[in-house]
C-alpha cells in the first residue's frame, strides 16, 4: 500500500504576533489521497459555514453523556483518569468535524470554544493528532447500504445557492480551522475517501503497539467500540460546557456488556442516526430483549450467526431470522464496524510533546477574526435592509 503522510508542523511553526493570522506550512502532502487545504486564507471571505456537511457526526447529544444517571464533577474525571492511566504516556486523537456544530448548525464559534478548553484543560502538552473527514468519505459504506447517513442535511438550500458557492464557503472554513490547529502544533490528517472514525481506528492500533495510552476526543458514539483498558474517550458535555472522560468502567456500568457486544446489538437493532435499518421491520418479534439474551450467551454477532447455522439457538422465530437474514446482519456489521485498514501510517514526529507556546495568541486571533467577520456580516445585512 502507498503510505499516506501529512506534514506535522511540529518543530517549525513560528510564534505569532497579535495581529498576524496567516497560514503556515512547511510541508506538502506526499500522496494525493491525503488532502491539505492550500496555505492562504483571506479573512474577509470567511463565513460561518463549516466543512463536511454530509460527513460529520450528527450532534453532541448522540452520545449518552451520563454514567448511571450521574455526571462526574468537574476535575473528578481528570483525577480518576490520571490514577487509572498507570503512568503511560498519552496520545490524543481529536475528531474535528463534530466540534464544529452548535446543535445541528455549523459554528466556528463552537469549534473555538471546545478546542480552547481541550488545549487548556484536557490534553495540555500531550501529543494531539487532528483528523477530518475525507472527501467522498461515505461512498464505500453507501455502496453497501444506500441509506447510510443519507439524511444528512445540507447547510444551504440548493434551490437558491449554487453548489460551487457552498463548496467555496465550506473550503474556506475548513482551511481556517486547519490553520488554527497547525499553528497550535497539531498535525492534521484528511484521507481521501475515508471517514475520520476509520482513520482514527487504524492509527489507534499503531499507537497502542508503541506502548501509549490513547484518548479519543469526540462525541461520536461509534468510537465506543474502541474502548478498552488502554483506550478512553473524552467527550464534550454541552450542558456543562466542559469535557469529561469516559472509560471502560463507565461503559460497563452503563451497558452491562463489552463494547463488541454493543456493536453486535446495533447491527441487529439498527442505528437510526446512521440510517442502518434493524431486523425488526423484517421480523417484528425480534426485539432488543431477544437480541441481548442471545448476544450475552454467544458474545458476538458472528459467533451467534455461526451457531445458528449448525444448531438451534433460540425460539423458532429467532432461529429462522438468524439463518434467513444472516447476510443482512453481516452487511450491517460491515457498515457499522470501524475499519482498521486505512492506508495511513503513524509518524514518529506526531508523538512528540506538543509545544503550547502559541496557543493563547492563535486562539485570541481566531476569536477576534470571528467577531470582526460577524460584525461585518451584521453591518452588511443592516445596510441591505435599510437600502
Amino acid at each position: 500500500m502507498v503510505e499516506v503522510t501529512v506534514a506535522a508542523w511540529i518543530s517549525h511553526v513560528p510564534c505569532l504576533t497579535p495581529n498576524s493570522f496567516h497560514s503556515i506550512s512547511n510541508g506538502k502532502s506526499r500522496n494525493k489521497t491525503t488532502k491539505v487545504v492550500p496555505t492562504s486564507t483571506k479573512a474577509w471571505k470567511i463565513r460561518t459555514a463549516v466543512a463536511a456537511a454530509s460527513c460529520s457526526s450528527s450532534v453532541f447529544g448522540s452520545f449518552n453523556q451520563t454514567v448511571g444517571g450521574q455526571v462526574l464533577r468537574e476535575g473528578e474525571c481528570l483525577e480518576k483518569y490520571k490514577k487509572e492511566g498507570k503512568g503511560k504516556k498519552r496520545v490524543f486523537f481529536l475528531d474535528v468535524n463534530p466540534l464544529c456544530y452548535a446543535g445541528n448548525k455549523p459554528s466556528l464559534q463552537s469549534f473555538g470554544h471546545w478546542v480552547s478548553l481541550f488545549f487548556s484543560q484536557v490534553c495540555l502538552t500531550d501529543p494531539v493528532i487532528a483528523v477530518f473527514y475525507g472527501d467522498n468519505c461515505n461512498e464505500l459504506r453507501r455502496r453497501l447500504l444506500p441509506s447510510y447517513k443519507a439524511h444528512r442535511r445540507k447547510f444551504f438550500p440548493q434551490s437558491t445557492i449554487s453548489k460551487k458557492y457552498v463548496r467555496g464557503q465550506v473550503g474556506r472554513s475548513q482551511q481556517l480551522i486547519m490553520d488554527v490547529l497547525r499553528k497550535c502544533n497539531v498535525p492534521v490528517l484528511k484521507v481521501e475517501g475515508n471517514e475520520a472514525d476509520d482513520v482514527v481506528a487504524t492509527l489507534v492500533d499503531q499507537v497502542l503497539e508503541r506502548g501509549y495510552h490513547v484518548v479519543i476526543a469526540s462525541p461520536d458514539k461509534d468510537f465506543k467500540q474502541l474502548i478498552s483498558e488502554n483506550v478512553q474517550i473524552v467527550m464534550p458535555l454541552v450542558e456543562l460546557k466542559r469535557w469529561s472522560f469516559y472509560t471502560l468502567k463507565h461503559y460497563m456500568a452503563q451497558y452491562n456488556c463489552d463494547p463488541q457486544s454493543d456493536l453486535s446489538l446495533r447491527c441487529i437493532m439498527g442505528d437510526e442516526v446512521d440510517g442502518v435499518p434493524g431486523i425488526q421491520h423484517l421480523v417484528p418479534g425480534f426485539g432488543r430483549r431477544t437480541a441481548l439474551k442471545l448476544l450475552k450467551k454467544h458474545g458476538s454477532l458472528e459467533n451467534l450467526l455461526n451457531a445458528a447455522s449448525v444448531r438451534t439457538v433460540g425460539r423458532q422465530y429467532a432461529q429462522e431470522a438468524l439463518t434467513k437474514y444472516a447476510d443482512y446482519l453481516r452487511r450491517n456489521y460491515e457498515v457499522l464496524a470501524l475499519r482498521r485498514d486505512v492506508d495511513v501510517h503513524l509518524q514518529e514526529e506526531w508523538l512528540l510533546e506538543r509545544d503550547t507556546s502559541n496557543d493563547a495568541n492563535v486562539l485570541s486571533n481566531f476569536f477576534r477574526l470571528l467577531e470582526e467577520t460577524n460584525k461585518s456580516t451584521r453591518e452588511s445585512r443592516s445596510n441591505f435592509s435599510n437600502g
